[in-house]
């Protein structure tokens, strides 16, 4: 064999070497980009993108947690609006089984979501989130020396309580029935938030709200912590409305509730764990 003829079949073999060398490479890339653009639509698939507006009906305690939640959600989801209706939890209730729009319903007690449920106007269970407790709101500085749930049923005090339909009434009743005491207020509130603006605008002297209430309200009302609360702690139910107009966003704001993120704005603003 010549000198010439065995160049030119090194040449040949260094170049099939190449070409199946490029080949094998095109494969694996093609390969991962396939891979990858799989990876990407199933991840696509997994979080669609949230839109457009949801109501939510909430128990009036929860204006101020739930508001800060809505931006939080708002940021993280652009072209999401969350629209609340805040009030007595029996309100909330009756106008849901009546018909009115909503999403979501956040009640203050398992007896006000029972309304809803019994109705089968919900979607989902029910699920506990957050737990709240009461306590009385008495003037800054407390003037009259408020020390007890007892106190309260001094003639000389104007007292408020929520009506007994609501859930913080029911539970101040729960706990006066237990104290046994009899306590004639001076008003009956539709809502926890109308007791205590009754105190805030010195209309009353005192008023039995929730802690979260007493907190929100800062330095314009004093709390006074009694022990007959323990035992009228009332539990928060949230639920996915049947006819929810836009369900999707509804789960997704119910499970930034539940979240972590959620729990603990819940928590800083004085409910407690579930």
């Amino acid at each position: 064999m010549t000198r010439s003829v065995r160049r030119t079949r090194q040449t040949l073999q260094v170049a099939g070497a190449s070409v199946a060398a490029l080949l094998a490479l095109s494969a694996c890339s093609s390969s991962d980009d396939s891979s990858a653009t799989t990876k990407s639509d199933t991840s696509a698939a997994a979080t669609p993108k949230l839109s457009g507006s949801i109501t939510v009906f909430a128990a009036a305690s929860l204006q101020e947690s739930f508001t800060t939640l809505k931006a939080d959600f708002e940021k993280a989801h652009p072209g999401t609006k969350v629209n609340f209706s805040f009030g007595g939890s029996d309100t909330l209730a009756a106008q849901i089984t009546s018909g009115a729009p909503a999403d979501v319903f956040a009640a203050a007690s398992p007896k006000t979501m029972a309304i809803v449920t019994d109705k089968k106007d919900t979607a989902t269970t029910p699920a506990t989130f957050v737990r709240n407790q009461l306590e009385i709101a008495t003037l800054p500085g407390n003037p009259d020396k408020i020390s007890s749930l007892k106190d309260l049923t001094k003639s000389s005090l104007k007292v408020v309580l929520c009506d007994k339909t609501v859930p913080c009434g029911a539970a101040a009743q729960k706990a006066l029935d237990a104290s046994k005491l009899k306590l004639t207020p001076v008003s009956y509130e539709e809502d926890v938030k109308s007791a205590l603006n009754k105190v805030v605008l010195k209309e009353a002297d005192a008023a039995v709200v929730y802690k979260t209430d007493v907190k929100a309200a800062g330095s314009k009302v004093e709390g006074v912590e009694f022990p007959e609360s323990a035992n009228a702690i009332n539990d928060y139910p949230i639920a996915l409305l049947k006819n929810a107009p836009n369900p999707t966003v509804a789960k997704a704001f119910i499970a930034l509730v539940q979240s972590a993120e959620g729990q603990q704005v819940l928590n800083d603003a004085g409910f407690l764990k579930p």
